[in-house]
């Protein structure tokens, strides 16, 4: 059974419903219940309408078992090595000064390693967000004229940033098993 359908029959709304109570449509909402994963604005106004957190409404399977005094919902998480996702996570460092790479490898990783998880692709998702900010800010240094040294002193601390917000997030995972540095969304 799918999330979306379990939740909202545990909130007893039919679809129509709940493409009322969230302004999503009917066909949108058959879709997320065949199969099909929300994401960005849809997600938002399913969860807000379910009251739930976004997270609930994706990567996991859900268990109905019905009794005969109540209905109770149950989780299943995905598989997540989280000595796999450190190395998920890490391998960006690897690359850190060959952007789009510091990108791709963990990609890579994350589908040979079979992590797809929410985890994996915050991680990538954030290294996509540092891989398109970095350059912003290089290039308004520039435009600023600020002199070589000042743009010299930007390029180093873009990828210090970055090498921070990669072995916070690796200390994160060691420590509570989640990231510290992570979006709202995912890009992938």
């Amino acid at each position: 059974m799918s999330k979306l359908k379990a939740l909202r029959e545990n909130k007893n709304l039919t679809q129509e419903e709940l493409s009322e109570k969230s302004r999503i449509s009917v066909r949108t909402i058959q879709r997320i219940e065949s199969g099909i994963e929300p994401k960005g604005h849809t997600l938002r106004a399913l969860a807000k309408a379910l009251d739930i957190r976004e997270d609930l409404l994706q990567d996991t399977e859900v268990i109905i078992e019905k009794d005969d005094v109540n209905t109770e919902l149950k989780e299943e998480q995905p598989d997540i090595n989280y000595s796999l996702i450190k190395i998920i996570n890490l391998s960006s460092l690897l690359f850190i000064v060959v952007p789009p790479i510091n990108v791709l490898v963990p990609l890579l990783l994350m589908f040979t390693m079979k992590q797809r998880n929410s985890i994996a692709k915050q991680i990538i998702s954030v290294q996509i967000l540092w891989t398109v900010f970095a350059p912003i800010v290089f290039m308004l240094g520039i435009f600023l004229k600020l002199g070589r040294q000042f743009t010299l002193i930007i390029m180093i601390a873009i990828v210090l940033s970055n090498v921070f917000i990669i072995l916070r997030n690796a200390a994160e995972i060691d420590r509570y098993k989640k990231l510290y540095y992570k979006l709202k969304f995912n890009m992938i």
